[in-house]
């Protein structure tokens, strides 16, 4: 089921994935899909969680390196096709539907959360300042790559993530 709907997502957009659709496309009724899922925003919402964003926090014991991996896998993620078809109908969306916009909020955080964690394990550890604030750290990392990904529409390449990792650690260096 979720795996249509996911279909469906990257196909046709957030505002494309009806539940009549979702249902002739899975064969399943309705109102088992309702059963189930009391609204098309819950629905969508599980389906999103298709995109792999349950990665697990491991430390490299260093923020350089932590940043690191995480933005690596983040600028690879960033070029599969579900991600770039998907991520600017629900952005598109959330404009003019409440409901998307909690999605795409909820979204949002999790995919933030692990830099968050990361910059809070390095305060812990005393390797950046006390001030770093994690949610800041974070725009400031995803940021650049969605500019590049679908403002400039330039690829994003290793200098580019040299450049931001190396950027990223001196801010979360700085005092305030």
């Amino acid at each position: 089921m979720l795996s249509h709907t996911y279909a469906l997502l990257v196909e046709e957009g957030f505002g494309g994935a009806s539940i009549d659709e979702i249902s002739r496309r899975s064969g399943v009724a309705k109102t088992t899909i309702y059963r189930h899922w009391p609204t098309r925003t819950e629905l969508l919402l599980d389906a999103c969680a298709q995109l792999g964003w349950s990665v697990d926090f491991v430390s490299t014991g260093a923020f350089e390196s932590d940043i690191r991996v995480h933005l690596v896998e983040l600028a690879q993620r960033l070029q599969t096709e579900g991600w770039t078809r998907l991520l600017p109908s629900i952005l598109d969306a959330a404009e003019r539907d409440p409901d998307v916009a909690e999605v795409q909020g909820t979204l949002q955080q999790a995919w933030a959360a692990p830099i968050r964690r990361i910059v809070e394990a390095a305060v812990d550890r005393g390797e950046i300042s006390s001030d770093a604030d994690p949610d800041t750290i974070a725009a400031l990392a995803l940021g650049p790559l969605y500019y590049r990904r679908w403002f400039s529409r330039q690829p994003i390449d290793s200098t580019d993530l040299d450049v931001l990792i190396g950027t990223l650690c001196i801010i979360a260096r700085r005092p305030v």
